[in-house]
């Protein structure tokens, strides 16, 4: 296997708060232990285009504390295609790039994979998601600005629920996974959490409306993961047909909840997985995911990674149903 001498570094998919945390200690570290940087734009639709520049220390100065992605984002069709992943490699080849480093969520990370069996390239990745759904990783980067964000935001609109004795229906991305919604519940002291998770035959609203509001409150919040099917308008109608004498509301958070500035454990996570997938390519690793389990560094395979069943702790569920009563 050829030494890896040059290393791009691209964004994908939905940006993530510590995203630029993430491409800074890629391009640092990789400079720092000899190797060249270059910057790929606008996720694998840049790769496609060959939308690839050298980067220096210079080029990721004064970013670790901006959120969005310096190098920009973009989800790619033309990159699922035969003819889309050949453009890519092509240019790949030409830029004299040995390793790619991906900084994003599971349709990044899948995109990846496919792409290193096919055209047999070192790829590492970064697990870049608010939704904290990748396998085999804590957490992931931008998942705790997002969830401070939602708790602020629901901080601010419990006063107008109580103020006016209503129940707030607050949606929050995660649409396959409830960690987002679950834990922001706790953190903002909501009173119930609607997610998929928890999608058995009990009703959740029906088994929310029994063992709270109706008995003590008459105002409260239930945050509610994004749905096309059952979201917080969809319980909120319920509520104003099946319970009439609520004055029911919904606030739909959406990309309010992608934006800001990132934590400093978010900054830290990406600075450590960032400078992990240093490591990883000097020792040889090829096409897995730097995560962090337990506060050390781990190397989760791509296939590993983008499973769809990380586990959910159901005790969660509990300890919101406690402590809203």
């Amino acid at each position: 296997m050829a030494r890896v001498k040059t290393i791009g570094v691209l964004t994908s998919g939905g940006d993530a708060p510590g995203m630029n945390a993430a491409i800074r200690a890629v391009t640092r570290a990789g400079i720092c232990n000899g190797f060249t940087i270059k910057g790929i734009y606008r996720g694998y639709d840049g790769l496609i285009n060959g939308e690839i520049k050298p980067f220096t220390t210079e080029n990721v100065s004064g970013i670790i504390m901006q959120g969005g992605t310096v190098l920009k984002t973009a989800r790619s069709n033309e990159f699922m295609t035969d003819e889309g992943k050949k453009k890519a490699y092509d240019n790949i080849k030409k830029e004299s790039i040995d390793a790619l480093v991906v900084i994003g969520g599971n349709g990044s990370l899948t995109g990846a994979k496919v792409f290193a069996e096919e055209y047999d390239i070192c790829c590492i990745g970064l697990p870049g998601t608010i939704d904290n759904d990748l396998y085999g990783t804590d957490s992931t980067i931008g998942y705790d600005t997002t969830m401070n964000t939602i708790v602020e935001c629901v901080d601010r609109i419990r006063d107008t629920a109580q103020s006016h004795e209503r129940i707030f229906f607050v949606e929050v991305m995660g649409r396959d996974a409830g960690f987002l919604a679950q834990n922001s519940a706790i953190a903002a002291g909501a009173e119930a959490a609607i997610i998929p998770e928890d999608s058995t035959d009990v009703d959740q609203l029906s088994r929310f409306m029994e063992r709270g509001i109706r008995k003590s409150k008459k105002s409260c919040i239930v945050i509610v993961s994004e749905s096309p099917k059952c979201g917080a308008l969809y319980y909120a109608d319920r509520v104003k047909k099946e319970f009439p004498d609520y004055d029911v509301r919904v606030s739909i958070l959406g990309h309010l909840q992608r934006g800001g500035r990132p934590t400093a454990h978010d900054r830290i996570l990406a600075s450590r997985t960032g400078v992990g997938a240093i490591d990883a390519i000097l020792q040889g690793q090829r096409n897995v995911m730097i995560g962090i389990r337990n506060n050390e560094i781990i190397y989760v395979p791509l296939i590993e990674a983008i499973r769809s069943d990380k586990p959910f702790d159901k005790k969660l569920i509990t300890v919101l149903d406690e402590l809203s009563i």
